[in-house]
């Protein structure tokens, strides 16, 4: 078990999370069926008003309970190199699909030390799922304990991706899953990182793949997986961190039949 400091309100780091990524979903339910506001940050990839209300709750709450510790969130100027204690917060995952209207999006909130995830939570308000876990005391939904799935082989797996906004990249992604295609049993366009790796995590999915990704995306994800049973590396096949760019996350089986190397051949053999 992990020694992390409580808060200003004798809280515990988890329960703020959790508290801070409630509070939030809540923001984004309530004006989910709006009319929003948006501009662009790049080709494909939205930032709405609603995504700046969610993570000022976060942040508030953040601040008046840890007000010693560090915070990157996606929608601030801060820096996002992360010294001691850390929140990585994304206030919305999921932008596109909740800016068009589809509910599937979340929340994170994760508490990293230096390079180290201590704890997170991956909150999906339209279903009331909060995914969490902390360092070394195993991955939990709603307070049951989640496993990645079994799954041996391929063709009986499910694979979640997403191609992020990196044009190169995604190509690349594409050119993959085409060839994967037909030795798979299906593949889903998930459009949230977090809830992907989430799905991972509870074996709902079995296989996840992201060519080009941020920290406020993977942070509690990479937690959720590891303390699920699974593995999540890089696309250099090491272990992934809050600052890897890509991410492949899987059961041990899987990964060992279809890690990093298996990849770099794929195009070639399939």
């Amino acid at each position: 078990m992990i020694d992390l400091p409580l808060s200003q309100s004798g809280k515990t780091a988890l329960q703020v999370a959790t508290e801070a990524a409630k509070a939030a979903g809540q923001v984004l339910l309530s004006n989910f069926h709006s009319r929003k506001k948006t501009k662009s940050k790049g080709r494909g990839n939205l930032v709405s008003e609603v995504d700046f209300l969610s993570q000022d709750t976060i942040l508030k709450l953040l601040r008046y309970e840890y007000p010693d510790f560090g915070v990157v969130s996606e929608e601030t100027d801060s820096p996002t190199t992360v010294s001691g204690y850390t929140w990585i917060v994304d206030p919305l995952d999921g932008t596109n699909n909740y800016v068009f209207g589809i509910p599937f999006f979340c929340v994170n909130v994760t508490l990293v030390k230096d390079s180290g995830i201590l704890t997170g939570v991956t909150y999906d308000p339209s279903r009331n799922e909060l995914f969490y876990a902390q360092k070394n005391e195993g991955a939990y939904l709603n307070n049951r304990r989640i496993r990645v799935s079994d799954k041996a082989l391929l063709k009986t797996s499910l694979i979640g991706l997403d191609l992020g906004y990196d044009t190169a990249r995604g190509r690349e992604l594409l050119d993959i899953i085409a060839k994967l295609l037909p030795h798979v049993h299906a593949v889903r366009l998930m459009g949230s990182a977090s809830l992907g790796l989430a799905y991972v995590a509870c074996g709902r999915i079995d296989l996840y793949l992201h060519r080009f990704i941020f920290p406020w995306d993977i942070a509690t994800g990479i937690l959720l997986v590891v303390e699920a049973g699974g593995v999540i590396n890089d696309w250099q096949g090491k272990p992934a961190t809050f600052e890897s760019q890509g991410v492949i996350a899987a059961n041990k089986t899987l990964n060992n039949n279809f890690g990093i190397e298996f990849l770099s051949r794929v195009i070639d053999r399939l």
